[in-house]
């Protein structure tokens, strides 16, 4: 795997260069199929993060808008296009299970993380003090998110902290398969990564399965999601932990 501090070097060396390639005038930038040359997009991606900016993003499920949860300026940026309340909590895309440790409090273990993740799987744990106090402040829990998306995996990796990642849609609106179906954001994002569209089944419109795993021995599924039946096999079926019904 590729440190952090290679990807950023990267980053800085070809920004200008990827961005001449890369971003047309309506600021999209097609993604490739081939999941092993994405180092010019994902360079472009995390460039952008990096100077703070909001971007969006395909992921296993639909697409999202994202930027730098460590940053209260980004953070602020995003509630402000996604036209969100403040007070409502978001999740964090990360690129690793260890990652899970860093910014939570985990409190299963790592073969029933690797069971779910990656995947179209938000858990939800306590926060560790690590993370931004700004992001989420009303919320001691943390949605912790790995898609199973090679894109979103390498960027994530890329930028080496936590990326804010919500639903690229204005609030209250539903959730999109393709980028057209969010165009009216484009003017308010700095980067639209243009995966094509995500599925042709309405499913996947639900987005991930939100669970709830920061009480020992227990999990409560908050979001039903696209994956609600594989995760309570999961954890139920394979690991028996009991499900606490809200």
């Amino acid at each position: 795997m590729i440190s952090c501090r290679i990807w950023k070097s990267l980053c800085r060396s070809l920004s200008g260069n990827v961005t001449e390639i890369w971003k047309n005038m309506a600021n999209v930038v097609q993604l490739g199929s081939n999941s092993d040359c994405l180092g010019g997009v994902v360079a472009l991606a995390a460039n952008s993060l990096m100077s703070g900016n909001v971007i969006s993003v395909p992921t296993d499920t639909i697409y999202g808008l994202a930027a730098l949860a460590q940053s209260a300026e980004a953070v602020e940026k995003l509630y402000e296009v996604k036209g969100r309340n403040g007070n409502k909590p978001i999740a964090i895309c990360i690129n690793c299970i260890e990652d899970i440790h860093r910014w939570g409090y985990v409190t299963v273990s790592d073969d029933i993380l690797r069971d779910l993740l990656p995947g179209p799987v938000t858990v939800l744990f306590r926060r560790r003090s690590e993370l931004n106090p700004e992001f989420n402040p009303s919320s001691e829990l943390i949605g912790l998110r790995i898609p199973e998306y090679p894109f979103i995996q390498q960027l994530a990796a890329a930028v080496g902290e936590p990326i804010a990642l919500t639903s690229a849609n204005p609030s209250a609106q539903r959730s999109t398969l393709s980028v057209k179906e969010f165009e009216d954001l484009w003017s308010k994002i700095d980067l639209v990564f243009d995966g094509g569209v995500l599925s042709d089944s309405e499913e996947s419109r639900q987005g991930s399965t939100v669970v709830d795993l920061s009480v020992m021995g227990r999990f409560s599924i908050i979001r039903p999601g696209s994956a609600q039946e594989k995760t309570v096999k999961i954890l139920n079926g394979k690991y028996h932990l009991k499900e606490k019904t809200r």
